[in-house]
């Protein structure tokens, strides 16, 4: 789960990709970076949040009309400056590319780039490796009279030899900018215009902000290009049944974003309606519901109306502390809940309070979460979430890439209930869920692998293992060199 934004404007674009990653900070809190052109590359990348990372000095002397950055939180690298996006290769042309996502084969496409195109990595950053096979492709291509043909065969290349997902922003030196999705498409993208600027972004909520006309979304398997006359070209290529992380709708994505037609805020309404129901069947009885902030807000609203019960603001988040949910270590994660959240004494003494929360993955803050809301005087607590148990790894970009690190994993309801502290626990559906996001689009179809362990890209058991020893090992290196 990454922000990635492009831009290709009159004038120099780095101050809107400055704005456009801080409004993209909920989706990684590890590193930030921006890379534009003019007559060069020009690249500012880091560790920390976005106001980090950039200053008005470094800000200054990213200069040029086209530029691309990306908020990251850390996947497959150990998370080091050195896995910071985006990345820059100096042949053919000149290429910058960042990328949202995850790639499955990682492994065996690095052991290929090194021992068969000799090409040098300087990180553990799967981008760095899409970009590396994308200047490979493009290396095997006429290049004295590029086109977007070219592009198109470059990422066919890409696209048969890179699997897992990706949302791709780049560009070219001297050529233009490009886009694409995988054939999937698992990570959002969507593209926008104002006057004869361009953008591409993560999120269309990007666009509200800078005054872009939102264009469309791009489509599972498509390449976009802009050249230098700021043509728009583009082609679907590989496109295969459109599979979308349902976690965007349930946690991810801005409640004020649209993503591949569906709005946000309205599907969290329509998961609390769902939950609603659920929660009547249960027979439970709370005094007062108290929404998890943030994404929490909108499923309680729904189910606050389906209760008859009021809902209140029983917890109040500083937002100086980052997503507990994308931190690295669970000592972190923990730690940080209390520090992210308190709560409002006079609506939860002598209450039964129904907590709602968007999903439960390890169960720390879960388990804090009740703490924090007995410890304030609660009768009892109840705690509902909008999607089902999480029990299978995800190996398409969030971080939950092994079995044992889900509360769910080999526990039945009741015993998911005791491990967070909680009176009553109660799960939404799958079907539900699916239903609730889906919306009026009856024939959307989502990624829900860490709910069914089933993977739109084809991977079994045997994949999975070998995708969660890997994972180990990186979280063993993350030990050694105390990130």
């Amino acid at each position: 789960m990454c922000g990635v934004i492009g831009i290709f404007g009159k004038n120099d674009v780095v101050h809107e990709l400055y704005a456009s990653l801080i409004s993209l900070q909920h989706r990684g809190q590890d590193s930030a970076g921006i890379v534009t052109y003019n007559t060069t590359f020009h690249l500012k990348k880091g560790n920390g949040l976005v106001n980090k990372v950039f200053n008005e000095k470094n800000l200054a002397r990213l200069k040029g009309n086209i530029g691309i950055g990306q908020t990251r939180y850390p996947t497959i690298g150990p998370g080091g400056v050195e896995d910071a996006q985006p990345f820059i290769v100096n042949a053919p042309f000149g290429i910058a590319m960042a990328h949202n996502g995850n790639v499955t084969n990682y492994s065996e496409l690095r052991d290929e780039l090194t021992k068969k195109c000799y090409r040098q990595l300087t990180s553990y950053s799967d981008v760095e490796v899409i970009l590396n096979v994308f200047a490979d492709e493009m290396s095997m291509q006429p290049l004295h009279d590029f086109s977007f043909e070219t592009l198109i065969k470059t990422v066919s290349g890409v696209m048969e030899r890179v699997e897992g997902s990706y949302s791709v922003v780049g560009m070219i030196a001297n050529i233009g900018m490009f886009a694409f999705r995988d054939p999937y498409g698992i990570k959002p993208l969507c593209l926008g215009k104002k006057d004869n600027s361009y953008i591409v972004a993560s999120e269309s909520v990007i666009l509200d902000h800078l005054e872009y006309d939102f264009m469309r979304d791009i489509v599972p398997g498509e390449v976009i290009f802009i050249d230098t006359k700021r043509k728009l070209h583009s082609k679907i290529i590989n496109a295969k049944c459109a599979h979308p992380c349902i976690f965007e709708w349930v946690y991810f994505a801005r409640p004020d974003s649209i993503i591949d037609k569906i709005e946000v805020y309205e599907a969290r309404l329509r998961l609390g309606e769902k939950l609603g129901k659920t929660c009547l069947a249960a027979k439970i009885k709370p005094d007062v519901i108290v929404p998890i902030p943030d994404s929490g807000r909108g499923a309680a609203m729904a189910i606050a109306k389906a209760l008859g019960v009021e809902q209140k603001e029983g917890l109040i988040k500083n937002y100086y502390i980052g997503r507990t949910f994308i931190m690295s270590k669970q000592s972190v994660r923990k730690n940080s809940v209390r520090q992210k959240l308190n709560p409002v004494k006079s609506v939860i003494k002598g209450k039964n309070v129904l907590l709602i929360d968007d999903s439960i993955v390890r169960g720390t803050t879960a388990k804090e979460l009740v703490s924090i809301i007995r410890k304030a005087g609660a009768k009892k607590v109840y705690y509902a979430v909008t999607c089902p148990p999480l029990r299978y790894p995800c190996v398409y970009g969030i971080d939950m890439m092994t079995r044992g690190e889900f509360v769910a994993r080999n526990r039945n309801l009741n015993e998911i209930k005791k491990k967070i502290g909680a009176d009553a626990l109660i799960y939404q559906t799958l079907s539900d869920m699916c239903s609730a996001v889906r919306g009026s689009n009856l024939n959307q179809k989502f990624c829900t692998a860490c709910f069914t362990g089933e993977y739109p890209t084809g991977l079994d058991k045997r994949d999975i293992l070998k995708l969660e020893k890997e994972r180990i090992k990186i979280q063993k290196l993350d030990k050694e060199k105390g990130i």
